[in-house]
């Protein structure tokens, strides 16, 4: 992946680096392979954890990286580049941690963090359910108060590491109130009542397993609330901005790919006595796909940046899901078109990119649902924007 990136220190330069590296070593030659297998590639996390990725925008005190956010998904980017469901994993454990990292007492981080942020254990975030995906506040899941515990009972669906992972985010009502009657509990999957479906039949994504996860009867104590009770539903809408720059850096990343792999075709390939690159209707359509990348990078780290500096990034966020989703979608279908039947078939990876490309517009918000968020913003008239110095 031919890119030349911008980080703030010689510390990240390297860190990125070394990412790329090893991401080409380690995990590229088993990508195709676990996705055709629908194989969950725990071995991939473990490999990322010993490296220090699993909690990169997280406090040192704690076991994270310390990062800024830009950094981390320029990291994000580059496993998207060469495994799709694994960097889908890394973004969703990253969105898993922030509600104790962020909203968590001091006691609840020293004491659960460390092993979240160092790798040992892998995160799942429980929010959509089956009749409540986009519309969250409909949830139906319950965390009944019992003396010192909740009981929480419920189905939660769409999860990503539905039971493979060891310990759940999950939220659940313990109040009639639709914007305030959900909370916050940090749930570990050996919990008695605990169980997952078998992983959905995806038409891509597939070493990423996917579950209905149930919860019967499941005895959580008081003290593994995360928040306040009844700031469930404001802690989860704040995780997903976050969330939302996982998934853009992670369709930038698959979109990379693909134009790395339709341009090297296109070079080697000739047709009329030169390389089809340099047929003007070839290299107008992958000029666009190479714009395309770009500005789906640019408009990741512009929200990264501000949310880096503390300022509001909500619409940029939805903003960078947008763009980098419905690009991915657009470069990796070009880059079938680029090579032709070849591109069809699965001895070339292209297929695969387009398939894993297509759920990014789905999941962590639909981009019919950021437009939304977007034009929500634009109706409350807000300025045109704030003028800051940065550093």
């Amino acid at each position: 992946m031919s890119v030349t990136r911008l980080v703030p220190s010689r510390e990240a330069a390297d860190l990125v680096a070394l990412v790329r590296e090893v991401a080409r070593r380690e995990l590229a030659p088993h990508a195709a392979e676990a996705e055709e297998a629908e194989r969950f590639p725990r071995e991939a996390f473990r490999t990322l954890g010993a490296l220090g990725v699993l909690g990169l925008p997280y406090p040192q005190e704690y076991g994270g990286g310390g990062q800024p956010y830009e950094v981390y998904l320029q990291v994000l980017e580059e496993i998207g580049a060469v495994w799709a469901s694994v960097a889908v994993g890394v973004s969703v454990h990253v969105l898993s941690c922030h509600a104790l990292a962020v909203h968590g007492t001091e006691e609840q981080r020293r004491r659960w963090l460390p092993d979240l942020l160092g790798g040992d254990l892998l995160g799942a975030y429980c929010l959509s359910e089956p009749h409540a995906g986009s519309d969250p506040a409909a949830m139906t899941t319950r965390a009944r108060r019992d003396g010192d515990h909740y009981v929480i009972d419920g189905v939660k669906s769409w999860i990503t590491h539905g039971g493979q992972a060891d310990f759940y985010t999950v939220m659940a009502r313990t109040g009639e109130d639709r914007s305030h009657g959900v909370s916050c509990f940090l749930v570990p999957a050996d919990t008695p009542g605990i169980s997952a479906d078998r992983p959905e039949r995806k038409m891509g994504l597939t070493g990423s397993h996917t579950t209905m996860v149930r919860f019967d009867g499941v005895r959580v104590p008081v003290e593994q609330r995360v928040g306040e009770e009844g700031q469930g539903l404001p802690i989860a809408l704040s995780a997903l901005d976050g969330g939302r720059l996982g998934i853009a850096a992670v369709a930038t990343g698959l979109a990379q790919a693909a134009l790395d792999t339709a341009a090297d075709y296109a070079r080697r390939r000739h047709a009329f006595g030169r390389p089809v690159i340099e047929h003007q209707g070839l290299a107008f359509l992958l000029a666009d796909m190479a714009a395309a990348v770009e500005t789906a990078r640019a408009a990741t780290l512009r929200a990264a940046r501000l949310r880096d500096h503390g300022l509001p990034y909500s619409r940029e966020a939805s903003i960078a899901k947008l763009v980098a989703t419905d690009n991915a979608m657009r470069v990796t279908t070009d880059a079938v078109q680029v090579l032709g039947g070849y591109g069809y078939t699965r001895d070339f990876p292209v297929e695969r990119y387009m398939r894993e490309a297509k759920v990014m517009q789905i999941f962590e918000g639909t981009n019919q649902i950021q437009r939304m968020v977007i034009g929500r913003h634009l109706a409350r008239g807000a300025e045109r924007g704030t003028i800051t110095v940065a550093g």
